[in-house]
């Protein structure tokens, strides 16, 4: 794993056209419980436009949409499939991302797996790894704020100031 490039996975270019026509996100390992960091991602991608489609076995609702046991269960097209699991289950969910026809495999912060990767690569995906969407949203869509909302506040000139 040495010779293993993670910054080839986290090309500017390839998260905005990923992020600016992406319609649909299954995110796999979406938690009901509103206190996880997948919860929070799915909520904040719902507020800006995405379908957010939940990947988890132990749930049957998350975000008010029905959750599927595997990706291969999602009855629609899926353009991004957003990991939110431990890395080791990362060829399986590169070989069943492919298998659906998902456009781009996304992993988040810390779900790193070579062979996940080259398995999407392999069956076309555009791979991201090591970055969380949310912030990637944020950063290119111009809504970085510490709360993760748009805050319509476009100066940093206080009010009052002169």
């Amino acid at each position: 794993m040495a010779d293993f490039d993670l910054t080839r996975y986290q090309d500017p270019l390839v998260i905005q056209r990923v992020l600016f026509t992406a319609k649909t996100i299954a995110i796999v390992g979406l938690s009901a419980n509103p206190l996880r960091a997948s919860h929070f991602v799915g909520f904040y991608l719902q507020r800006h436009g995405y379908r957010v489609i939940p990947v988890n076995p132990r749930e049957s609702e998350v975000l008010g949409e029905r959750s599927f046991a595997s990706l291969r269960d999602v009855p629609v097209a899926v353009d991004v499939v957003n990991v939110f699991r431990a890395p080791a289950a990362l060829p399986g969910i590169a070989t069943d991302a492919v298998a659906i026809g998902a456009r781009c495999l996304w992993c988040q912060f810390g779900v790193i797996n070579e062979e996940g990767a080259r398995i999407a690569e392999q069956g076309g995906l555009a791979v991201v790894m090591d970055r969380c969407i949310k912030v990637e949203h944020a950063r290119y869509a111009g809504r970085m704020h510490w709360l993760g909302f748009n805050t319509e506040r476009i100066t940093s000139v206080r009010s009052g100031l002169q």
